[in-house]
């Protein structure tokens, strides 16, 4: 039985990073991981005949590309903890339908996935989880959440489009819980500037039909900006190529000038 996405609602808002997934996965198989996405999208029942052609337009392309690039890189940042860490909490804030444990899983972590509680309920359908998985169901900014994190062999948290809708003084009011809940610990997120955000709200927000949403956190100076935040290192990396080198469109690259020097796209890993 096929689970059923309500249009104009948050479920629909949920499946639309994982169509992006499924898109660029099929215009450029190389960039098919361990997740079996196509599975996942048979799974539902929703039309995606709207969306999926706007996708798979030039700039509908890049934006896909963009969304799948953006789990690549907290990938690696969650191996490269890995690799020091083998026992580690991984945890996967605001996690909607990414499934990034099935690609990171050296069968010695453990992986909390946390979103508000009807997203979970959603997620619980969708992608059970799977054995050393955990899914919480609560508000971020509820911080009762961190109580149920495993931290006695390090803590790798990762965030992908989930700090864009804080508020700067929730955003930064967070990273220093997190500083003080969890020493020692890694966090890594995508962000960018200003001009960004207003680029996020004028396209994929508004085409999306999400209502009663902002996008307010950004940082052109990431080393700058969270200079408030105690006991941290900060390492900044391109979004779209500090990671590894993309096969693009020739229009693509065109487009990576603009994510790179006028928006500001990256990755930030802060180290506590």
């Amino acid at each position: 039985m096929k689970y059923h996405i309500k249009e104009n609602s948050v479920e629909e808002t949920l499946v639309i990073p994982l169509y992006a997934r499924y898109i660029a996965e099929g215009a450029y198989p190389y960039l098919k991981g361990n997740r079996d996405t196509k599975k996942i999208i048979d799974s539902l029942d929703y039309d995606f005949s709207t969306k999926g052609k706007k996708m798979l337009s030039i700039a509908g392309l890049y934006g896909a590309l963009e969304c799948v690039q953006r789990e690549y890189d907290l990938k690696c940042e969650i191996e490269d903890y890995l690799n020091n860490h083998p026992y580690a909490s991984i945890v996967n804030l605001g996690c909607g339908l990414l499934d990034i444990f099935i690609e990171v899983d050296n069968q010695k972590c453990c992986c909390y996935n946390i979103d508000f509680p009807n997203v979970i309920s959603i997620r619980n359908e969708i992608i059970p989880p799977k054995d050393r998985e955990y899914n919480l169901g609560y508000d971020l900014n509820d911080y009762s959440w961190m109580s149920k994190i495993n931290k006695d062999n390090g803590v790798i948290f990762v965030a992908a489009g989930v700090f864009y809708y804080f508020k700067r003084e929730d955003a930064l009011n967070f990273f220093k819980q997190i500083s003080k809940e969890f020493p020692s610990s890694v966090i890594a997120f995508d962000t960018c500037n200003k001009k960004g955000l207003k680029m996020m709200l004028k396209t994929w927000i508004k085409e999306a039909g999400i209502k009663d949403v902002g996008a307010y956190f950004g940082l052109n100076n990431p080393t700058k900006e969270l200079i408030e935040i105690p006991n941290k290192n900060i390492q900044i990396k391109s979004y779209m190529h500090g990671y590894r080198k993309l096969k693009y469109r020739f229009i693509h690259k065109i487009f990576n000038i603009v994510m790179e020097h006028i928006v500001k796209a990256r990755i930030v890993k802060i180290t506590f």
